[in-house]
């Protein structure tokens, strides 16, 4: 331990001593006085004693008028000699003892000057080794604490350790991002009820505590919406009484979780349906349809259009799933917006004019050209067109426009149809999801959300507004050609 950490702590209740600017430097000046004391009286005391019981011993000898003539000043003078040369005896250890002062109070190994011989070189020599030697093994602890510092502040996964008495000894990053607990070791020394405030995990540390065994629980964090999982495990004999803590967050696992149930559940219904009218339309046939070829024509159609939609429902699952692995990776360069807008509306203009509606294209000035995949993003645009012709009665308009918005371009489809109802809105992107007013017009329900998936892997959003029964707008951006350090191209 150093003198400056030493005097540190002690320098509230050290007395100021004048002349000295704090307690630390009045307490090195009353050392350095105590040095020079010790250094030279031990070794001129006895010299004088000495001294003084040979003067003595001269007195008595000489008689009154020739001791104070002849043995007094020699004695005096002697006197002199003796602290002149007790002080020259003890200077080297004065110095010695000064420079190690000196290291003992550097944050850093300082050396001693080697500048004499014999034992005091010796002194000096083996101080150096010895402050050369601890250096060593203090580098190599603070080396192997910023490994675990950095190992634990890198770790997805919360971390705490608490001591026998409930206090945290230790936090990582994670905890204290996961529990919104201050930084900078803020945290240390307070107690897990004041760091943690959940009941749940308190009795988890609790019951490692009393049974000494690994403890598990998985809870739900309402505040956070988060789902974690907390294991408490005694450190055993390299901290007795101490307990580990790690907390991982499970949230997207029972998102995931959520998902794939959900995804079960959707597409075992829509295949239900399908597979059922295939199968009707198959034992009328068995029953008798096949005799009457008109009838038999007919029904062979509609499983054809089973058939069809079937097909077209795994080509789009297939084309999700590709999108969502980053197994179709985008093929990005500058394209005019127009010409996507241009493209996309005449695949479909035929459809559009045979259902009696208006379609518009519209380009605002200055719109730069959209950094995209322009197969992908066109796709995007034909799906949007394709349901907006699908839920726009006749006589109704579709406007396909592009416009800039700080750097960005702004693609929208906008119809007059009969609207999307507002409980629907939050949930149009999710896959097989349709609204009341999409059941009976058929299609798969993947249409938007891969469009989603399209737009956002382009580094865009895709958004949604609409008003039932005065039409819908879908609005999506993407990064314009001077962006493409922040896209995600899968």
């Amino acid at each position: 331990m150093s003198t400056s950490a030493g005097c540190a702590r002690k320098s509230k209740t050290t007395p100021p001593i004048p002349g000295a600017s704090s307690p630390c430097a009045a307490r090195d000046t009353v050392s350095r006085a105590d040095m020079r004391r010790s250094f030279t009286w031990r070794i001129f005391l006895p010299f004088a004693a000495l001294l003084l019981t040979l003067i003595f011993a001269l007195g008595l000898l000489m008689g009154e008028t020739r001791f104070w003539q002849i043995a007094l000043p020699l004695g005096l003078f002697a006197l002199v000699l003796g602290w002149g040369i007790a002080w020259r005896i003890g200077l080297p250890l004065r110095s010695l003892a000064r420079q190690a002062q000196q290291v003992a109070r550097s944050k850093r190994s300082a050396v001693i000057p080697v500048t004499h011989s014999g034992e005091i070189g010796q002194i000096s020599r083996a101080i150096n080794a010895l402050v050369e030697k601890l250096q060593a093994q203090i580098d190599a602890l603070q080396s192997e604490q910023g490994t675990l510092r950095a190992m634990l502040d890198t770790m997805s996964d919360g971390v705490l350790v608490v001591d026998a008495a409930g206090r945290v000894a230790l936090v990582n990053a994670a905890a204290e991002r996961l529990f919104h607990l201050q930084s900078g070791g803020e945290t240390i020394g307070r107690s897990l009820a004041q760091t943690l405030r959940h009941h749940q995990l308190i009795a988890l540390w609790n019951a490692c505590r009393e049974s000494g065994a690994e403890q598990r629980v998985t809870l739900e964090l309402p505040r956070q919406r988060l789902f974690i999982q907390g294991i408490a495990a005694p450190l055993g004999e390299a901290l007795p009484g101490h307990i580990l803590m790690l907390f991982q967050d499970l949230t997207r696992i029972r998102r995931l979780e959520t998902v794939r149930r959900d995804f079960i559940s959707n597409i075992s219904h829509e295949l239900r349906t399908p597979l059922a009218s295939l199968k009707a339309l198959a034992e009328t046939l068995q029953s008798g349809a096949l005799e009457d070829p008109p009838a038999a024509r007919r029904f062979l159609a509609r499983m054809e259009t089973e058939v069809d939609a079937l097909s077209q429902m795994v080509s789009e699952l297939l084309e999700l799933a590709r999108i969502e692995s980053g197994q179709a990776p985008l093929r990005l360069q500058p394209v005019p917006a127009e010409a996507l807008l241009r493209r996309a509306a005449e695949r479909l203009r035929v459809q559009a004019e045979r259902k009696g509606l208006t379609l518009t294209v519209e380009a605002a000035e200055g719109v730069p050209p959209a950094l995209a995949d322009a197969p992908r993003l066109e796709q995007v645009l034909v799906n949007l067109l394709h349901n907006a012709i699908k839920f726009t009665p006749a006589g109704g308009r579709i406007t396909l426009n592009a416009q800039a918005a700080e750097g960005r371009v702004v693609f929208s489809v906008q119809d007059t149809g009969i609207g999307i109802p507002r409980e629907d809105l939050p949930r149009i992107f999710e896959r097989f999801y349709k609204s009341d007013r999409a059941r009976s017009g058929g299609g798969t329900g993947l249409g938007l959300a891969i469009a989603k998936h399209i737009v956002e892997a382009h580094g865009g959003k895709i958004r949604a507004e609409s008003v039932e029964g005065e039409g819908s707008t879908f609005r999506f951006e993407i990064p314009g050609g001077g962006e493409i350090g922040k896209l995600v191209t899968g």
